[in-house]
């Protein structure tokens, strides 16, 4: 196998303190960041772990210093905003970087929700009735969006101000909870009808053509008996 070197992308706070002396890993919030790097080192090639937070020159100079054959992208957001991530890579792209993970067009559909729901429409794919609430605006539901329903922010992702109380049963509790988007999380909130089901994760890799991986499900056995299987930011 070539060896290669990789510059990995991370959050600035994020990046693995080097040595480990004393350090516990398992319950580090850089877990995930260390478990890439040592194990692509562990793999041979050469790693350069970059913390990144709002400075694209950071990145560029480690580009001209490094020649890296890849980056490794590891970021959710930049400069605290987490739709710039997509920013991000059209530089990478802009530099002729070959990078992991999805290209601009696909992180911009994968955080737009109402965008990915109209795509979904448009190849005639089904999914539950919804509405969108600017920020800004009131909510006026419509009569064809019955309770029960539950609420979410438009564009953050990983569960970000989802709880047991974003699922929603009347007109108080509707208003409660997008307000609570709009002031907690900082963007519109997207309102749907709740419809119990499982959640299921599945990965896809390439290009023109793609592998699907195998599906897999996250059980929510442990929650208690009344809460809805759902998940939350704490699952």
């Amino acid at each position: 196998m070539k060896r290669l070197r990789i510059l990995v992308l991370m959050h600035e706070d994020l990046v693995p303190p080097e040595p480990l002396t004393g350090q516990d890993v398992s319950g580090a919030e850089w877990k995930t960041e260390y478990d890439v790097v040592s194990t692509l080192r562990k793999l041979g090639h050469a790693v350069t772990p970059l913390g990144v937070k709002s400075d694209l020159g950071v990145l560029r100079a480690a580009i001209e210093d490094g020649k890296p054959h890849i980056a490794f992208n590891l970021l959710e957001e930049f400069d605290g905003v987490a739709v710039y991530d997509q920013n991000v890579v059209s530089y990478l792209e802009l530099l002729h970087v070959p990078y992991t993970g999805c290209n601009p067009r696909g992180l911009m559909l994968a955080r737009d929700k109402v965008l990915a729901k109209k795509l979904f429409s448009f190849h005639r794919i089904p999914f539950p009735d919804f509405m969108v609430v600017p920020q800004g605006r009131t909510v006026k539901r419509p009569k064809w969006l019955p309770f029960p329903l539950i609420v979410k922010s438009v564009t953050e992702e990983a569960s970000l101000g989802i709880s047991q109380a974003s699922i929603v049963q009347d007109e108080d509790k509707l208003k409660e909870r997008v307000a609570f988007i709009h002031a907690s999380v900082g963007t519109g909130a997207l309102i749907e009808q709740y419809i119990e089901g499982r959640e299921l994760y599945v990965g896809v890799l390439g290009n023109g053509h793609v592998h699907v991986l195998p599906v897999w499900e996250l059980l929510m056995d442990q929650l208690p008996e009344a809460a809805r299987r759902i998940a939350t930011e704490r699952v």
